[in-house]
Order: C-alpha cells, then structure tokens, then sequence
C-alpha cells in the first residue's frame, strides 16, 4: 500500500511537471524573439494604403508602420514578411512570421485558431461601383456583378445580406479583385473604403463611388494562440502608441482620416 501510494504521487508531481513545463513552453514567444533580435512580420504588399510598394520599392502604408514600430519597441530587427489573405493565417500557425500585421479583421472563426491583439487602424468594408448605377440597399445589388477577396470579412458579410441574384466573383487576393473592378470585370467591388479611395483616384475614368456600407471592421494584429507574453507586450505598444498620438499620425497620413473609436 505503502509503495502504491508513493508511486501515485510520484506519478502526480511529475504530471505536474509536464504542466507546468507545458505552460512555460507556450509561453516562450516573447523571450524567444528578444534572444533572436528580430521578429517576423507578416505585411501586406498590394493592398494601398494599409501595405503596398513604394517608389524606392520598399514597403510602405500603415500596417507596415505599425508593425516597425513594434520592432522598434521591442528593440529587434523587423522582418518584413509579405503575406496574402489566404495565407497569413497558416504562415502565422507555421511559424514562418511571428505576428500577422495586414489588415486582419476579427470575427469568431478566427478567434478559434488565433488571437488578437487590441485594434490598432479603422478599416470600413464597403461596396463600391458606377455613379451611374443607382444603389440605395442590397436588394438594389440584384443581377449586378461584384468582385470580393474570398474568405475576408467582406465577403462573409456579403453571404449574409446579398440577394441571391448577385453575382459574386471571388478572387484569391485583393489585388486580383481590385483589378477585376478596375478592368470592369465585374461593376461593383467589395473592399475596405481607404483600398477603394486609392483605386478611384488612380482610375477616374470608372468614375466610381461609396454604394453600402457592409461593415466597420477595424485592424487587429494576429498572435498564435497561448503566445500570451508576446500578445501582451504588443498590447502595451499599441495602447502607448495610441495615447501619445502615433497610431492617429499614422491613420491620418495614410487613411486620410482618423482612429476613430476603436475597440480596446
């Protein structure tokens, strides 16, 4: 008896080693990045203003002047990794970037594979097409045509309030949808309301407008799940970066507009 209770708390502290062991390996990300003297930041790299080329072919926008600036923060390097809609999410869940800084919205699926941080950018999801169609609701949107990333917030909405007779194109990236708007592929887009204002103002002669409002869905940075050290540095950052005026500097340069409320 004597020797099966022993074996039993001997089997219970080393269970009790495995969690905590666990616990600590989980929660590495922040020391890991530090000791490496860099982190990894998945950008955007064609979808102006919130991360595009600039003339010296470097990155440029928002979203990639957050993310240095929490390089800067942190006292590492910035690696700049350029991401697409469809893989941020697995290059974060693979370890290729240790953090998704590209116009990442929240909603529930996501929140089950990743975290956020709090929001850091403003980022209105609307349709917009020809002044010469007259769109008042969705319903108006029946038998027209519509380009949309797929799998973005946007397009989730959209499946929500559509008619059925919308036709919807889905492109793989956003530069690809932008362009089928742009080439007239499709008469009406489905994208965040400063990406839209950039390609009005480049193409004029599709004389484009503001149609719907589909959602204000603000910019979040995505953190692996457990990652709590890292998330919680990030936090800190951004809630600093908010207070002295830098996060509404940057949203005013690029947006053309301000943070607006944004949730906390």
């Amino acid at each position: 008896m004597k020797f099966k209770l022993s074996a039993l708390v001997y089997g219970v502290l080393a269970g009790l080693s495995l969690v905590t062991s666990a616990a600590v390996h989980a929660d590495d990300s922040l020391s890991n990045v530090l000791a490496k003297k860099s982190i990894a930041l998945g950008i955007p790299t064609d979808y102006p203003p919130y991360g595009f080329m600039g003339p010296d072919f470097k990155p440029q926008g928002v979203d990639v002047a957050t993310a240095q600036l929490i390089a800067d923060k942190l006292g590492v390097k910035a690696e700049l990794v350029p991401v697409s809609t469809p893989n941020r999410i697995p290059y974060l869940q693979s370890r290729k970037i240790d953090l998704i800084v590209s116009a990442l919205g929240k909603n529930e699926e996501r929140q089950k594979v990743i975290d956020f941080t709090v929001a850091y950018a403003p980022f209105y999801q609307a349709v917009f097409g020809p002044k010469s169609i007259s769109v008042k609701n969705f319903d108006d949107l029946g038998g027209k045509t519509l380009a949309v990333t797929r799998g973005t917030i946007q397009d989730d909405e959209l499946q929500k309030v559509a008619p059925a007779t919308l036709k919807i194109q889905r492109f793989e990236d956003d530069n690809a949808t932008i362009a089928a708007f742009v080439s007239q592929q499709t008469q009406f887009v489905a994208v965040g309301a400063a990406v839209a204002a950039v390609a009005v103002q480049k193409n004029p002669r599709l004389q484009a407008e503001y149609k719907l409002l589909i959602k204000d869905s603000p910019n979040f940075i995505g953190v692996r799940k457990g990652e709590t050290a890292l998330l919680n540095k990030v936090n800190e950052i951004l809630r600093q970066a908010k207070a002295d005026g830098t996060l509404e500097g940057y949203a005013q340069r690029w947006l053309g507009r301000g943070l607006g409320k944004l949730p906390d």
